[in-house]
């Protein structure tokens, strides 16, 4: 005979009402203008929208360089995260600060920004132009540049505090074993960290797909060559809102899609969502 489960159950309190309200009207602030989207987006005439040519070569300019500025972020960004995680030179906490800049700095000014570095007559450019004959502003590459300066932070960030976290116990358990630095990098740590990893490398992806204030600062809006899917929906809603309606669409599938191929980060398991 089985006993009753007399175990005691944990009660679901409520939010007293200060907090509830509040937290009511920021949600639906949150949500409503996505809501309004969905309702007034042209459902019938969107799958021919969407095939405008137009459309499909901001489509896949914007995805060409999100790939190739989350590409650089890693090949860059990795090394610069494993030397702000373990190094323990001067200027280090410096650094890091400087590193997050993007983060909060707004796109626009990063435009600028760019442009004093690598304009025609930036501090840099000036020398790609007469050694090289390279001028990244108003460029495909451009876009890449302007993508991988906004969103290599995020990449960043996420690595090296998975860094931080693992700590150095493995590395030098492997270096007792005779693995050099860089082999314990590759064979321990980056597994360890392959996770924050993943995530970090979405994140800058998103960030750089949605990127409009330091591209069309930097780089311009030229269909394409510079026109991405942001600028392009921006231009649109002047002409045809349905038409940017529909590109807005597509950005936020794209977002959604991030959120939920991040849900282990933000949700793990045995949280009591």
């Amino acid at each position: 005979m089985s006993l009753p489960d007399v175990r005691p159950r944990r009660a679901r309190s409520r939010a007293p009402w200060p907090l509830g309200v509040p937290a009511l009207l920021a949600t639906l602030l949150l949500l409503l203008p996505l809501l309004a989207m969905l309702l007034r987006a042209p459902w019938t005439d969107l799958p021919r929208l969407l095939a405008q040519p137009e459309v499909r070569t901001a489509l896949r300019l914007s995805l060409l360089c999100a790939t190739a500025a989350t590409a650089i972020s890693l090949v860059l960004g990795v090394p610069l995260a494993w030397v702000l995680a373990r190094s323990q030179a001067r200027g280090i906490p410096l650094l890091r600060a400087l590193v997050t800049v993007p983060l909060v700095l707004p796109p626009v000014v990063g435009g600028i920004a760019l442009l004093l570095a690598f304009g025609r007559e930036g501090v840099v450019g000036r020398w790609l132009d007469q050694w090289f004959g390279v001028s990244l502003p108003f460029t495909t590459t451009g876009v890449i540049v302007a993508e991988t300066f906004v969103a290599m932070p995020f990449l960043v960030v996420s690595v090296e505090g998975a860094l931080r976290a693992a700590g150095e116990d493995l590395e030098e358990a492997a270096a007792t074993l005779g693995a050099s630095r860089a082999r314990a990098f590759r064979l321990v740590t980056l597994p360890h960290v392959l996770p924050a990893l993943v995530a970090g490398a979405v994140l800058c992806w998103a960030r750089a797909l949605g990127e409009f204030g330091a591209t069309i600062t930097f780089a311009g809006s030229f269909p394409g060559t510079t026109q991405t899917m942001p600028l392009a929906a921006y231009l649109a809603l002047q002409t045809d809102p349905d038409a940017a309606v529909a590109l807005s669409l597509v950005l936020l599938t794209v977002c959604l899609l991030v959120l939920v191929g991040l849900r282990e980060r933000w949700w793990p398991h045995g949280s009591d969502a």
